[in-house]
């Protein structure tokens, strides 16, 4: 008896099950994705190309033929760029362990504890998501102004804060709602405290959603631009992101040197980045899930 085509279809033909993929679906699906990444890629790449150029070639479209770091040397010895880092640092750095401390600790209390005015303070902490950083920025600023707190670091550490806590405090609340409470009942069984159960036993487990609320802390501090220019001035009170506005206004445009300090500012997201990039996802997935 003779035996059947070795496709199993008419004419031999391999019949595709459902769901695959055929040649010309991963051919587009494949160019997508290189056009994608290109889109992605080009612009940071272009930025650091131009960085390396003379001021008369900041606008060509060819690869620089003059390689010089005299622009990353010009924003390092002759603008305050040193002053802007540290006073960045010093935001970013109390603006992430405060957002941290209050985010986990809020997280906690409204995934293990039942107290008057619970829902009233989860529905605050989502409101305050829907508004618009333009709304804010006003009455923000005669705050800051009636208690004496503009061009001060402080005001733009609370400022930040307002904005990092209430998205990371839902977020962590998600993440500890994974953590099963037999955990702190045995916390309570060794006669630990609540915070004792929560700084030795939870939060422990919770460095996947500690490194998300982090992170997110720190981009919203060093890559903010319209409150640290608001609320800050004068050359020596600036952040790098109001500094870099100073190479580029309606009386000068000093493109080659910006792009030097964009990258300049670019390189400790980016090492902040590949530093926590393995706790990220597992936060995040973590944080969405609701047990």
């Amino acid at each position: 008896m003779a035996a059947g085509p070795a496709g199993g279809g008419p004419g031999g033909t391999r019949q595709r099950r459902r769901g695959e993929r055929g040649p010309l679906a991963s051919f587009g699906l494949h160019l997508g994705l290189l056009a994608g990444a290109f889109i992605a890629l080009f612009p940071p790449f272009w930025l650091l190309v131009t960085s390396f150029k003379p001021r008369s070639e900041s606008f060509s479209l060819s690869l620089t033929a003059d390689f010089s770091f005299d622009n990353y040397q010009y924003v390092i010895n002759e603008t305050a760029f040193l002053t802007w880092f540290g006073n960045s640092l010093l935001i970013v750095v109390v603006t992430t362990f405060l957002a941290v401390f209050i985010s986990s600790t809020t997280g906690y209390a409204l995934s293990r504890f039942k107290f008057p005015g619970m829902r009233s303070l989860m529905w605050t902490l989502l409101i305050t998501q829907m508004f618009p950083m333009a709304v804010l920025i006003v009455p923000l600023y005669n705050l800051m102004s009636r208690y004496g707190l503009l061009n001060q670091p402080v005001g733009l550490i609370v400022t930040y804060l307002t904005i990092a806590v209430p998205f990371c405090a839902w977020m962590m609340k998600g993440f500890f709602d994974t953590i099963p409470v037999s955990i702190d009942e045995s916390g309570r069984v060794d006669g630990l405290s609540p915070f004792g159960t929560y700084w030795r036993l939870v939060l422990p487990l919770a460095k996947p959603g500690i490194a998300v609320t982090a992170f997110y802390s720190f981009v919203t501090a060093w890559a903010e631009v319209a409150y640290a220019t608001a609320f800050l001035t004068g050359e020596q009170n600036l952040t790098l992101a109001g500094g870099l506005q100073t190479f580029v206004n309606q009386h000068t445009q000093d493109w080659h040197h910006m792009t030097a300090a964009a990258v300049l500012i670019a390189v400790p997201a980016a090492l902040v980045f590949g530093y926590a990039q393995r706790h990220l996802q597992a936060g995040l997935t973590a944080g969405a899930t609701k047990s």
